[in-house]
């Protein structure tokens, strides 16, 4: 199953038969101060920067939030779309938790782009998913709801039922355009999270077939020597069944694991994108 989103100059094809999706997560003020102060300044210089450094590094789509506290969102994310479109043809990933951010972001992205997120309940689905449909976006679907956020594949796996339920049958969304995040907890809260989280992603691939993606920082938050936890999941996920990865594109060590996840997995023929890689950094 393959899961397209556009730019006006470039199109990326998720899919398990494709090269992993690496989708640079650094365009987010949480936890940058500095950041945020910019944005509520209303200095857009930072993203620059960020753009540069994720393309550099590998990025095959950008992820772009805007929620600096005490900021107006909705308007920073249209300056943000605009002038990252001016800077890279790289297609883009609207985050939001706020409907008319998304709105905003999605009315101003030229091309086809990843809504990030929306999530099992039931408010949610009917107020993220018709943004989805009238502005024709693929989306990522987080299986979790109003009551709690599971800790058993199994309950995961349900409401993921429910989430791709909703939105094929009542909102019309193609199969193909939902990509389920099996959710990522931090490895250093609970060593047992990484395991449920790569049986998720397993009964996921087995029941439906989607496209996948996460957060993977979120694995190795709290804990020393994050890229080497980051670059050490990724290829235990990808085997399992994930297509795509939000993640720090500037890191050489977690971009050169996912180049080698696509090797040994039979996803780089005759290794020439590894051997491309490789020359393009000596």
């Amino acid at each position: 199953m393959h899961t397209t989103i556009s730019s006006p100059g470039q199109t990326l094809v998720i899919g398990d038969d494709q090269p992993f999706a690496i989708i640079g997560e650094r365009i987010n003020p949480t936890g940058r101060k500095a950041f945020q102060q910019q944005l509520r300044a209303g200095d857009l210089s930072r993203v620059e920067i960020d753009v540069e450094q994720q393309v550099a590094g590998g990025a095959m789509a950008l992820d772009v939030n805007m929620g600096a506290p005490l900021a107006d969102e909705a308007e920073l994310m249209v300056k943000a779309v605009t002038l990252i479109q001016r800077l890279t043809d790289l297609p883009l990933v609207i985050d939001s938790s706020i409907p008319e951010v998304l709105e905003a972001g999605l009315a101003t992205y030229q091309g086809k782009a990843l809504v990030n997120s929306v999530t099992a309940e039931d408010e949610r689905l009917h107020t993220i998913l018709p943004l989805v449909t009238k502005y024709h976006a693929a989306v990522i679907g987080l299986p979790n709801d109003e009551e709690e956020i599971p800790n058993e594949p199994e309950r995961r796996l349900e409401l993921a039922r429910k989430l791709i339920r909703v939105a094929t049958d009542t909102y019309k969304v193609p199969v193909e355009d939902l990509v389920i995040d099996p959710l990522a907890m931090p490895v250093g809260a609970d060593t047992a999270h990484t395991v449920r989280t790569l049986e998720t992603i397993a009964l996921i691939r087995e029941e439906f077939g989607v496209n996948m993606t996460m957060g993977a920082s979120n694995v190795s938050f709290g804990m020393p020597d994050r890229h080497a936890i980051t670059a050490a999941f990724l290829p235990l996920a990808a085997a399992n069944g994930l297509t795509s990865a939000i993640m720090d594109a500037r890191s050489p060590d977690v971009v050169k694991s996912v180049k080698a996840t696509d090797l040994l997995l039979g996803r780089d023929d005759w290794g020439a994108a590894w051997i491309s890689f490789y020359r393009a950094r000596q």
